[in-house]
């Protein structure tokens, strides 16, 4: 049976269950003014005049257009999704220094990947790559760019001086803004067919002046700069009519 109680502050009556009477000591919230109130002492007698009965408080407390300012039931703690949650706090410093990390590591690996373009452009940083190289096992070696290395010209003939040999000559030129690391050859003798017969790989020093080799290899071909080569090779017998010459520094 329901029973009807009466807010004490706006004089709005409700309709309500024993149960909720008794699941917080009679205490109830008014739908309309949000005020609690003790539901047992309002209380309506049967045979009362007729009044324009409301839904129970307990209704009124969540319907949206007659909902009051929060008061909070005496000695009842609000539900956990219902407290209001501390923001977290920011520190912005722990996103500055993070920052300063990731800059500092992109910039490492950056002098890392062209420690030989800084330690010729800016030569005050070749004693601090080299120290840094003697901790992480790497080398500082002249630019290795073989995009702005071109072989000029080229050609192949037989000795005519010894009988079984060819002479390749070539013009390498370095085409970069800094001096470079002679590069490797790589020759490839044909057939009239364009066929591969024969080939080989030719290291700076098969190529460069024994006398000169350690001297040139350290130097390197300067900016701009041209080198001349005069290579002597044995074909094995191979009849060879064309050939194929390219270059590249190895991995």
């Amino acid at each position: 049976m329901s029973l009807a109680t009466r807010c004490p502050v706006c004089g709005t009556a409700f309709r309500v269950q024993r149960e909720q009477l008794a699941a917080r000591s009679g205490k109830v919230r008014c739908g309309k003014c949000a005020t609690v109130f003790d539901g047992i002492v309002g209380l309506l007698e049967e045979g009362a005049e007729k009044l324009a009965i409301e839904p129970s408080p307990q209704l009124g407390l969540f319907d949206p257009s007659r909902r009051g300012p929060a008061a909070p039931l005496p000695d009842s703690p609000l539900p956990s999704f219902m407290r209001e949650t501390e923001a977290p706090r920011r520190h912005p410093w722990l996103w500055a220094f993070a920052a300063l990390v990731a800059a500092l590591a992109l910039t490492a690996q950056a002098a890392y990947r062209y420690r030989a373009e800084l330690a010729v452009l800016a030569p005050a940083t070749r004693a601090p790559l080299l120290a840094a190289c003697r901790l992480l096992r790497c080398e500082v070696s002249l630019p290795r760019r073989p995009d702005l290395m071109a072989i000029e010209s080229s050609d192949l003939q037989t000795d005519a001086r010894r009988d079984g040999l060819i002479v390749l000559n070539a013009v390498l030129r370095n085409r970069s803004r800094f001096p470079q690391d002679y590069p490797a050859l790589e020759l490839t003798l044909t057939d009239e067919g364009d066929r591969p017969l024969l080939r080989r790989v030719l290291a700076p020093r098969d190529y460069l002046e024994p006398a000169r080799a350690g001297q040139l290899l350290v130097q390197g071909i300067a900016s701009g700069g041209e080198a001349s080569l005069r290579i002597f090779l044995d074909p094995n017998r191979t009849r060879a009519t064309g050939y194929r010459l390219y270059l590249f520094y190895p991995s």
